[in-house]
């Protein structure tokens, strides 16, 4: 069995927990509001704008022996740039006011998860990131294009409201495929771990992130930055 796949399968638990959110499922089946859409972009902005910071540190921290990822980690973080910025479109093309987002603070749950990532990096191994990268990666492939079809249809929202989500989703699937080449020339069996510890705290930790969103049946009245 390949690691690639060897990460998918030690992992299969963890993924089924985050896919099994409520707000997720709610989504999935069309039962969504625009506070709960606002929100998730908010959420999304403040660990999206970290994926070049994180890429660039966790570059900077590889021993010796993982120096042949620095091309791959500076592709990645070329193509990351300005992602957070379609969301913050995509705020305001919702009504949502994205200067307040841009300098407002992420909730608790995006905070611990960002925090997670830099620790990773800095205090275990870097190559642990990639973990990230696996769960926010995979999650969008199979969630992004689906989910912005099905919050589009259920709020009538324009096209504009959802580049992050369609665009995102579609990069991704070319990114999975790369990702998957690329795990599978980690041969240190303590890299591999880490990979996998990181990518199993990174399901339940952006699961969390999703606990946090405000239920469509909440009805709450303000959204992103109202």
């Amino acid at each position: 069995m390949s690691f690639h796949d060897r990460l998918v399968a030690q992992t299969a638990n963890e993924r089924a927990g985050l896919l099994s959110t409520p707000i997720i499922q709610d989504c999935l089946r069309a039962e969504v509001s625009l506070p709960s859409y606002l929100a998730f972009l908010r959420e999304a902005y403040h660990h999206v704008r970290h994926t070049v910071p994180l890429m660039r540190a966790c570059k900077q921290a590889l021993p010796e022996r993982n120096r042949w990822l620095d091309g791959p980690l500076e592709e990645y973080a070329e193509e990351e740039q300005g992602h957070d910025e379609w969301i913050l479109d995509d705020i305001r093309a919702c009504g949502g006011n994205a200067d307040a987002v841009r300098n407002g603070a992420p909730g608790h749950a995006t905070e611990v998860m960002v925090a997670y990532a830099y620790d990773t990096i800095h205090r275990r191994n870097p190559v642990g990131f990639f973990g990230m990268v696996h769960v926010l990666e995979g999650t969008s492939v199979s969630l992004a294009l689906m989910a912005a079809d099905q919050i589009q249809k259920a709020l009538g929202l324009p096209d504009a409201a959802f580049s992050y989500l369609r665009s995102h989703g579609t990069l991704d699937r070319e990114h999975t495929a790369h990702f998957e080449l690329l795990m599978n020339q980690v041969q240190d069996p303590g890299d591999q771990e880490a990979i996998v510890h990181a990518a199993r705290a990174f399901y339940r930790l952006y699961g969390e992130v999703f606990r946090s969103l405000p239920a469509p049946t909440e009805g709450i009245a303000a959204g992103a930055g109202a």
